[in-house]
């Protein structure tokens, strides 16, 4: 069980990120944590690049801690993904000392196919957004986590 970061419970805004093989999804919530949006998905390059957009993207909206997505296996397993968001998480944290936690992001790309499609985006233009809108599931989740009081699954 992965609990959340103590730092993470005070308000302030919140960043998410669904990481993947080739793009990373990024999403931001206000400082009242009332109102998720999907910012943009970040096409990865180098390490050093991306984590510098992630910092400039996080900085502008002076987040107070990141929520990345941990792509579990649907028994709740670890997997290559889930080791690579760890990886992820563990490299920003030896450029910057962050409030991190993870969200079980099973099922979240789906979810948010299905948001994309009920707000009327046509299909074709849901692989341009998908990413993006993955990580506003991942972060509306682990709001609702720190809502409740409840740990992270």
């Amino acid at each position: 069980m992965i609990f959340l970061h103590p730092a993470l419970l005070p308000k302030g805004p919140l960043m998410a990120l669904d990481p993947g093989t080739r793009t990373i999804g990024v999403a931001a919530c206000n400082s009242d944590r009332t109102l998720v949006s999907p910012i943009e998905t970040i096409e990865r390059t180098k390490f050093s690049e991306d984590a510098a957009r992630i910092f400039k993207l996080y900085d502008e909206r002076a987040c107070k801690g990141l929520i990345i997505g941990l792509p579990l296996h649907m028994d709740g397993g670890d997997g290559r993904r889930a080791q690579s968001a760890r990886s992820l998480a563990t490299n920003l944290l030896r450029l910057r000392d962050l409030p991190i936690a993870y969200q079980d992001e099973r099922l979240s790309t789906f979810e948010a196919g299905e948001t994309l499609s009920e707000a009327g985006i046509p299909i074709h233009r849901h692989k341009e957004m998908i990413d993006a809108e993955a990580a506003a599931v991942i972060l509306e989740d682990a709001l609702l986590r720190i809502a409740e009081g409840v740990p992270e699954a």
